[in-house]
């Protein structure tokens, strides 16, 4: 007997608490966390980030919300209420970005600080919302890849029955692919852990170490899934994007809307990584960063006295 996980934790009446809700919040928590410990070995007050993390939550998840809703209008055209009923999924990872981005450089610069070393700080924690966060897509039964046996999640994954069980969805047993992207998230939370503390480290390329990472595992996950956003592109696109992911071909090509053969995110993906390898290069050229390790009240100092004010206390 195939016993599924309830998606509602908590009823109260005609309320309802999705544990969907509840992994992402305890995600956001641990990354702030995270970001904490790491500004206070620099001087930044906790307020500061729990501050932060207040503007940059809602806009998040607005963000989320807003992109995922632009490229499905079609359906929320014609059910205008279903907008904001997020507990039942529909956010899409790069709009969370876009939103908490930029609600960052607008309180950063407001606060006095370098948005690049603010980033940097929150890097770790970004990936570890992320990687506690898929497990409210398992929650709710979504955000899979195409079918697969019962005999490949148990025998070939070896994964425990209460994963291959929710994984049971309408007859059909499906690629765990949160599990996949929560385990890649994991293997780079430990990466940006190492390599935050490496002396080569640069102002700025922590935050865009995390883009590359999440971003190429994104790619090749991304693929595999059968809810991707996607569009009518020219084929050599869709081609090239294929053919990129073709190491991945055991796992099957997740199925797309007949008569769109390119998936945002994707191409979103090979983009992002591009621009911040880019980055990184046009950085180190021009010498217009400062290593990770330096004082952070050193560069508050230095850009309040250019337009200047008188610097604030960290």
């Amino acid at each position: 007997m195939v016993i599924v996980l309830n998606p509602i934790a908590i009823s109260l009446g005609p309320i309802q608490v999705h544990w969907y809700g509840i992994i992402i919040g305890l995600g956001a928590l641990l990354g702030l966390m995270l970001a904490i410990r790491e500004g206070k070995r620099f001087g930044i007050s906790s307020d500061f980030f729990m501050d932060l993390l207040l503007i940059g939550l809602p806009s998040a998840l607005i963000g989320a919300r807003t992109y995922y809703v632009a490229f499905e209008w079609n359906y929320y055209k014609d059910n205008l209420t279903d907008i904001i009923a997020i507990w039942h999924g529909g956010i899409a990872i790069y709009g969370a970005l876009i939103g908490a981005i930029l609600a960052a450089v607008i309180y950063t610069r407001r606060k006095g600080y370098d948005f690049w070393r603010i980033a940097d700080f929150c890097a770790p924690g970004l990936i570890t919302g992320q990687m506690i966060g898929r497990w409210g897509n398992f929650m709710n039964q979504e955000a899979h890849g195409g079918p697969v046996s019962e005999s490949f999640l148990r025998n070939t994954l070896h994964l425990p029955d209460f994963i291959v069980n929710q994984m049971y969805i309408n007859g059909q047993y499906y690629h765990p692919t949160f599990l996949y992207e929560s385990i890649w998230s994991l293997t780079g939370l430990l990466l940006l852990l190492w390599i935050r503390r490496r002396s080569f480290l640069r102002s700025g390329e922590l935050f865009m170490s995390y883009f590359i990472w999440y971003s190429l595992g994104r790619f090749y996950v991304e693929g595999v899934r059968t809810d991707s956003l996607a569009f009518a592109g020219p084929q050599w696109l869709a081609s090239f994007l294929k053919e990129i992911w073709s190491p991945m071909s055991s796992f099957g090509w997740g199925a797309m809307e007949a008569g769109k053969n390119i998936r945002i995110s994707q191409l979103l993906a090979v983009a992002i990584l591009i621009a911040a390898v880019a980055f990184i290069f046009i950085r180190r050229k021009q010498k217009s960063s400062i290593p990770y390790s330096s004082s952070v009240e050193t560069e508050i100092w230095a850009a309040t006295a250019i337009q200047g004010q008188q610097p604030r206390e960290t």
